[in-house]
């Protein structure tokens, strides 16, 4: 299954814990709980291009699986990092946040990232 197409963001569980975990201020994590973000996803054999597009903020990473990439993290801070494929699963470590993308189905995406104990769980279904 590919992964290309845009997928918007239908639920999200411990959204608030988690921001505050990353160190998000606030007023950034009070904007951005209700807005329905939407993710643009290309994929090209190995090579991969995202973007995530909540409200006004654009977010857009490339990357090449195995290959090490500069990526942007939520809070807006550029890491490098490796993404690994896992049959429909895609993994990243970035600075202690594990984040997992699946493809549940040909309709359905969900991201979890983890860090220090805490779960934050976004589904988004095909437009």
């Amino acid at each position: 299954m590919s992964f290309s197409g845009k997928y918007q963001l239908e639920s999200q569980e411990n959204f608030e814990p988690f921001m505050k975990a990353i160190g998000l201020p606030d007023e950034l994590i009070q904007k951005g709980k209700d807005i329905k973000s939407v993710s643009e996803i290309e994929e090209n054999g190995n090579n991969f291009k995202v973007t995530v597009t909540t409200g006004s903020k654009v977010l857009v990473n490339t990357f090449t699986i195995g290959q090490e990439a500069e990526l942007e993290t939520v809070t807006g801070e550029k890491v490098k990092a490796v993404v690994q494929r896992d049959g429909n699963k895609l993994k990243v470590s970035l600075k202690g946040i594990e984040s997992v993308t699946e493809l549940v189905d040909s309709l359905t995406i969900v991201n979890t990232m983890t860090v220090g104990g805490i779960v934050y769980k976004r589904t988004s279904k095909r437009i």
